[in-house]
């Protein structure tokens, strides 16, 4: 690697370069684009989905046991994508503020707070030399009892927002493309199967290659069904079918 400008300052992560820049939080970056898989999700009117490729590393690992998509509390669930062992520190980190929170307060944190949580747990690590920022990038989705569906992004740096579609990976931007002219529109109204088909649409597009149900892992909460689950290989079969058909 050429070093450049990036000389003796990306040894340490609180050193900032003479151009402004923390090179140890852009390399995080660059680890949640490593793996090689791409992660999209998008929120509907009613239910938010994600859909995230499934690669099982070894012929010999069980296929059951390998997922990006975890339950963080009944109606909350999360995608990761980037390093695994990173992603279930944060998870572990994740369902412990959650339930906290429910102990608390008698009701489920609300999505954009524990989006919050793991994104100040994240800054404080770009802060210090005896830690390392993680390289995941995580994607929130719930059902909030007062503001319906809800889709939150935070990444390595801390920095976490709401979304009406994101995407996380190697193909992050290709997929951010795709999004922006599918939902041109800005009510866009979507219900649930057409924001199930929309999420493997664009997967499916960037990939460039045709999606089958044992590729994909695919996580959906609705307002018909505010418990969050991951979707059977049957389910995702005909969403796949009617996706095609509709083409």
């Amino acid at each position: 690697m050429s070093r450049g400008s990036s000389a003796g300052y990306d040894r340490h992560i609180t050193i900032f370069s003479p151009e402004g820049r923390l090179y140890q939080v852009e390399y995080a970056f660059k680890a949640v684009k490593s793996v090689g898989i791409t992660t999209v999700a998008v929120k509907g009117l009613d239910a938010v989905c994600g859909v995230t490729q499934k690669k099982v590393p070894d012929k010999l690992i069980d296929p059951k046991s390998v997922t990006n998509v975890f339950r963080i509390s009944d109606h909350h669930g999360c995608i990761f994508t980037g390093l695994a062992t990173d992603a279930r520190a944060q998870l572990q980190r994740t369902r412990s503020e959650a339930a906290d929170f429910k102990f608390k307060f008698g009701y489920e944190i609300p999505v954009d707070q524990i989006a919050k949580r793991l994104a100040d747990i994240n800054q404080v690590y770009t802060q210090h030399a005896y830690m390392r920022p993680l390289g995941v990038s995580l994607i929130f989705m719930g059902m909030d009892d007062e503001k319906g569906p809800q889709l939150y992004k935070c990444d390595p740096a801390g920095y976490y927002i709401g979304y009406r579609a994101c995407a996380a990976g190697a193909k992050e931007q290709e997929a951010i493309n795709y999004l922006e002219k599918k939902l041109k529109e800005e009510e866009k109204k979507l219900s649930f199967d057409e924001t199930v088909q929309l999420a493997l649409a664009t997967l499916q597009s960037v990939v460039a290659a045709d999606l089958k149900p044992s590729d994909v892992e695919v996580g959906v909460v609705s307002k018909d069904h505010p418990r969050f689950r991951i979707l059977t290989d049957d389910e995702v079969e005909q969403q796949l079918t009617a996706m095609t058909e509709k083409d």
